[in-house]
């Protein structure tokens, strides 16, 4: 068995196109090719979705969650298969069931980010995800992710 893969920011850079202020995936804290991931976004109240959603009560909108579950995901799909999309790589969300949302997360929160590979059938990836506050689970959802939809040779090899 290998030791985990620790992620700074600039190898985050490498497998996620997203950049400020759609970059929701701060630190890989543990990567487990294959098998699952473990990932931290830091929750501030500068980001600009908290002057609207709400200004009295500031709470991340849930689909901003679903998206950090996603690039986590993404970027385990892509430490999985040793590939490091380049810019010409299409990464889609094929679908998301059974999502839920438990308790808000709001500016200040370390927001905690799983997932788990469930199996990949003919380039499809199905993992299963979550999202953690101080131990107690926020969010949760089964995703299904295409890490190259319409591309032959897409990726630079890591």
């Amino acid at each position: 068995m290998t030791e985990p893969t620790f992620m700074d920011i600039q190898a985050i850079l490498k497998y996620l196109p997203h950049r400020y202020p759609f970059l929701l995936v701060d630190r890989v804290l543990a990567c487990n090719k294959g098998v699952d991931i473990r990932a931290l976004k830091n929750v501030t109240f500068n980001e600009p979705q908290f002057t609207g959603h709400f200004p009295e009560r500031p709470v991340m909108p849930g689909v901003l969650q679903l998206e950090a579950l996603a690039q986590t995901a993404g970027i385990l799909t892509y430490a999985t298969i040793g590939k490091v999309p380049n810019a010409t790589t299409r990464f889609y969300f094929v679908g998301i069931d059974k999502a839920r949302f438990r308790r808000p997360v709001l500016p200040g929160d370390q927001l905690i980010l799983t997932a788990k590979v469930e199996r990949n059938m003919k380039g499809i990836w199905k993992l299963s995800t979550a999202a953690y506050v101080d131990g107690e689970e926020t969010t949760s959802a089964e995703m299904m992710l295409f890490p190259d939809a319409d591309n032959a040779t897409p990726f630079e090899t890591v």
